[in-house]
Formats: C-alpha cells, sequence, structure tokens
C-alpha cells in the first residue's frame, strides 16, 4: 500500500484564483437556488468519482486512473474547520469508481476487484486492504459502483460490454444476440457477504437484472430500498436511421429512475423506456418497430424520467436537516453529461427530485448546473459532476471527474443568491 499525504493549502489558493468566487466563498461558476453557497472543498484531485462523509466529517473518493494519474483512494480532512480540506492522503490502488462506507470499513471497487480498508478512526488506514471481491469480469462499462446495506449485504453493479448485444457491436442493422449472452455475468447487480474476503462473482447472488450500466444506484437510508439510474442504450438513429430520424434517436431512450425489487428484471437489451409513449417498447435490434411492446409488459415502470444520454452517475436520497423542508427525503441525480445530445439540453448538471405524499414525484428540477462551463461536450467540458454524499452537517458533496475538484454545497441565508 503506497501512502503519499499532501497539505493542499497552496493548491486550493490557486484554485480559488481561477474560478469565479464572490465574498464569502462562493463559487459562482455554478447556478444553485436562492440561499446556497458552493464553495470549493478540494482541487485537482484528479480523475474522482463517487464519495461519502465519515461520522468525523472526513471525506472519501474514488479516483479513476488514467494516464496522466494512478488510480486510488483520496481522503480528505477540514481539520481547522473552514469548509475547505487541508490534508489529502492518497492510497495507491488500481483505481475504480465506486466507494461506500460501512461502520469502520471504507469499501473501494477498481475495475476488477472491491477493496475493504479499516480505518481505526484515523484518516488513512494502516494495514493493506482485504480483498472482498476478487476476478470481476471487464467489460467496456469499467465503473464498478457499489453500496452496503445495513445488513452488510455488498451490492455490486456491473454493466454490459457492449451497447445492446447486438451481432456486431454498434454496427448498421446489426441484430441483437437472442437470448444475449452478456446477461450471463453483466448489466446486472449482484449480493454478496460484505464481510468475506476472496469471493469472485459466482459466490455472489444475481439480484437484479436487465441493468445497462447502473453507475447511479443507492440504497435509501430509511427503508434500505435500493434505487438506481441505469445508462441509456445509445445509437438508435446511428444504427436503424430507416426506424429512428436523428432527432428522435437524440431524444431516445430516456434515462429512468427505477425502485430495485429482488429478482426483477429491467429489461436490457430487448427493451428501452419511451417518455413520449410512456412505455417500454422493444428494441429494434429485437424487431421492434419503435412502438410495438411485446417482451417488454412486465419490465417495471420507471418512478421518474429524464432526459436521454444525459448519463446518470451519481444519486442521492437526502436525510439532512440543514436545506430546506422541502429538500427532506428527496433525492439528488448527478448526470455526467451526453455525448449523444446537443447543447445546452445535455446534462452535465445534479437535479432534484422532490417528494409528494411520501413517495418521489414525477416531476425533477435543476438544482446545480455550470460545471460544464461554455463547452457541453464531454471532451472539452471543465467539470462533470459524479459522485454525491452528505455530510454530517447536511451540507451536500459534489465530485468532478474532469477538474478533479469536490463542491461542499450549503444552505445559508433565503435572500443570499449564487
Amino acid at each position: 500500500m503506497t501512502l503519499r499525504i499532501l497539505p493542499i493549502t497552496l493548491l486550493l489558493f490557486v484554485s480559488c484564483s481561477n474560478s469565479t468566487i464572490r465574498d464569502g466563498g462562493c463559487d459562482t461558476s455554478l447556478s444553485l437556488p436562492p440561499g446556497f453557497c458552493a464553495t470549493i472543498f478540494a482541487d485537482d484531485l484528479g480523475a474522482v468519482r463517487h464519495v461519502v462523509v465519515a461520522p468525523n466529517g472526513d471525506v472519501y473518493a474514488a479516483r479513476w486512473r488514467n494516464r496522466e494519474q494512478q488510480g486510488g483512494l483520496i481522503a480528505l480532512r477540514d481539520s481547522n474547520s473552514d469548509g475547505r480540506a487541508d490534508i489529502v492522503a492518497e492510497i495507491a490502488n488500481d483505481g475504480g469508481s465506486g466507494i461506500a462506507l460501512k461502520g469502520d470499513y471504507i469499501y473501494m471497487s477498481t475495475w476488477t476487484t472491491v477493496l475493504r480498508y479499516r480505518l481505526d478512526g484515523q484518516l488513512t488506514p494502516h494495514a493493506r486492504p482485504d480483498s472482498i471481491l476478487i476476478g470481476l469480469p471487464e467489460s467496456g462499462h469499467a465503473a464498478r459502483s457499489i453500496a452496503v446495506d445495513s445488513s452488510g449485504n455488498l451490492f455490486v453493479s456491473i454493466g454490459a460490454p457492449t451497447n445492446n448485444c447486438q451481432l456486431i457491436d454498434r454496427g448498421r442493422e446489426s441484430m441483437g444476440r437472442d437470448p444475449c449472452p452478456e446477461r450471463d455475468a453483466f448489466a446486472a447487480i449482484w449480493r454478496f457477504d460484505g464481510t468475506r474476503t476472496k469471493q469472485r462473482q459466482t459466490d455472489g447472488m444475481r439480484f437484479v437484472s436487465g441493468l445497462r450500466h447502473a453507475v447511479a444506484f443507492a440504497i435509501d437510508p430509511w427503508s434500505q430500498g435500493m434505487f438506481a439510474v441505469p445508462h441509456g442504450r445509445d445509437d438508435l438513429h446511428e444504427n436503424f436511421p430507416a426506424l429512428y430520424d436523428e432527432a428522435r434517436g437524440e431524444r431516445l431512450p430516456a434515462e429512468a429512475l427505477y425502485r430495485i425489487s429482488e429478482g426483477a428484471d429491467y429489461g436490457w437489451p430487448y427493451c428501452y423506456y419511451d417518455d413520449s409513449l410512456s412505455r417500454h417498447v422493444l428494441a429494434p435490434e429485437y424487431g421492434g418497430d419503435g412502438r410495438r411492446s411485446d417482451r417488454c409488459e412486465q419490465v417495471a415502470a420507471p418512478l421518474v424520467v429524464f432526459p436521454a444520454h444525459w448519463a446518470p452517475n451519481g444519486l442521492l436520497f437526502y436525510s439532512g436537516a440543514q436545506f430546506p423542508e422541502r429538500y427532506r427525503n428527496g433525492a439528488f441525480v448527478a448526470f455526467h453529461g451526453a455525448g449523444f445530445r446537443r447543447a445546452p439540453n445535455n446534462g452535465f448538471n445534479v437535479v432534484f427530485v422532490p417528494t409528494r405524499d411520501g413517495n418521489l414525484s414525477r416531476q425533477f428540477e435543476i438544482f446545480a448546473d455550470g460545471f460544464a462551463g461554455r463547452h457541453k461536450s464531454p471532451g472539452r467540458a471543465k467539470h462533470r459532476p459524479v459522485g454525491l454524499a452528505e455530510g454530517q452537517d447536511g451540507s451536500l458533496y459534489i465530485t468532478d471527474d474532469a477538474g478533479g475538484r469536490i463542491w461542499r454545497v450549503t444552505y445559508t441565508h433565503p435572500q443570499r443568491t449564487n
């Protein structure tokens, strides 16, 4: 295990000088509802993905490995309580995206493993991690999102290796393999024993099927129910232009938030959700014509739908008391941003879904925007939101894997705007 501890006071000063910072430290490059303030908790961290906050306020983020930077677990502490991290520790590993907190343990996923670090009240672990899972299958959708429930069960999402299980991936008019063999090991969420070491995929149980790539999934803190917003499929127009013109291919399929039920099948690759028809329809790779719903009638309806191709990467249920009452028990969703939809309606934002009569409303609203800056495209966006976490004081942490930034969003005063 390699450990580096870096003081980042100077780094933060430089970062703030390159942002639009007003009195009070609010980063006005982000637009938020009145009364909210986003401050820069840490910056230049590399491709930080999902994030958790420990009971003592320490922040942990998973960092993706890329050509410029090694992956690992990033530990951050605000030792002087000024709202910014002044101690950063980097615990090197193969790099990954998923992270979860359970008691004194931090779980982090790489492409092929899930590691468990014991903290013992310290910022950083003092021993090598346990390998809870090994030998997970690799795929083009490499993010392995994870969650741990109150009983210690570990849930791992493993995304599909292709767009829609075609004979030729993304091939024009290429039909789908039927049955799709990718569903045996991919496109699902698996359940494992969160305490047992050196498990393999065959030691777990496939909890649900038919989720193409569920990067955004979470367990709500009240009922321990599971929810997911999987990435929808692409290339309807590119692969089947006779059925889908460019505008329709850009608009479909809707990204959708589902309540996850054990044993359920959410349809991939056979079905996708068309919000204009308010139902799942049969994919063209399996004989669909854009309207037929046979083979899809048993797929559960989503709770909320969002625009196509926004790339949902983070999901959080808000249980704090700092934000106004209307935010209690609602859900935040972080969208990484679309490469298949024209700006400005292509994500790169964080949305909020309020509750109504105890259930999530079907309506959502933009909560935080402005991450991408001038260019709302994947290769040019300044920042791309990924992970969401709630602090012990009810603040909201948002990570960014393009600029390596972590924001801390607080509610200040209804007359103050950001």
